[in-house]
């Protein structure tokens, strides 16, 4: 089978990755969690994940009838590292609602007339009218982070976002927007695991960019660019919720749990949502633990 980039995902394990990423992956079994500093050894049981998502899902079924009924508007931001898991998480928050009320947005690269524009302007257009959930898969944050990792925006331009963005978005929840800030966060060896799962697996390989595969060796300048980003715009009007997510499940239940929170919608069943796991959800304390 040919691998996407010749390989180059491959060949970084075998050559370019760090020694104890190398054998944490080697010798990990499927359900194994790689980071030592992980909160739990393994990931969550199958039964008992579906069994809470299914409640979760039931909650956010009405949380949408209200906002339907309500003509709120809900904007949730999903950030993280290359492979958090944001796309995997999304489409369970989506699965069982009305799709034409629950939208997904997933730019990319700007074209020509959108790289003369002001920065956020593309992203505007894209935020939810009333009775409406958007999810932003990646957003504005892409100048903190990528663009700054890959030299595609000067530094004037990235203070300059650094400087807008918490008036902006303190404008949108000011305006009765209700804004989610999610950054999800993996460790090193269960990015890379899940890079060469991609690499192999044929209905997956569409994931893969080049970024993704230059990115393997600036995981210091990624680090340094997400510090440096979360700190100047966790905000209270707009606080990031961070989630550790090398266990997807777990990962996928803290950050429905975390919008469900939120939303403050007609009949929430607070049992139904239980409680959110401190050792891998909270804010801006733990991103980098």
């Amino acid at each position: 089978m040919d691998l996407p980039f010749d390989g180059a995902i491959s060949a970084f394990f075998q050559d370019g990755a760090p020694d104890a990423i190398r054998s944490a992956i080697k010798r990990a079994e499927k359900d194994d969690v790689l980071d030592p500093g992980y909160p739990y050894s393994e990931r969550m049981p199958g039964k008992a994940y579906e069994k809470e998502l299914e409640r979760l899902q039931i909650e956010l079924v009405k949380m949408q009838a209200w906002v339907k009924s309500s003509q709120a508007r809900v904007a949730v931001v999903f950030e993280g590292r290359d492979a958090a898991g944001k796309g995997g998480t999304i489409r369970r928050l989506r699965e069982n609602l009305n799709p034409r009320a629950a939208h997904v947005v997933a730019l990319s690269k700007p074209s020509d007339t959108e790289a003369t524009q002001w920065y956020f302007q593309r992203y505007i257009d894209h935020l939810p009218a009333g009775g409406n959930i958007t999810c932003f898969d990646r957003s504005w944050y892409n100048r903190g982070v990528v663009e700054k990792v890959f030299g595609f925006c000067t530094d004037k331009q990235r203070e300059h976002f650094f400087a807008q963005v918490p008036s902006l978005e303190q404008m949108l929840v000011e305006d009765g927007t209700i804004l989610v800030k999610i950054w999800l966060n993996v460790g090193r060896a269960e990015q890379l695991r899940r890079f060469l799962s991609r690499e192999r697996d044929p209905l997956k390989q569409w994931k893969l960019s080049q970024i993704d595969v230059e990115g393997l060796t600036k995981w210091d300048e990624y680090t340094a660019a997400i510090s440096e980003t979360i700190e100047r715009s966790h905000t209270k009007a707009a606080p990031w919720t961070i989630i550790r997510s090398d266990d997807k499940r777990r990962a996928r239940l803290a950050a429905i749990r975390s919008v469900l929170n939120a939303v403050d919608y007609a009949g929430k069943d607070s049992t139904a949502i239980g409680q959110i796991d401190p050792k891998i959800c909270g804010g801006p304390e733990i991103w980098n633990v």
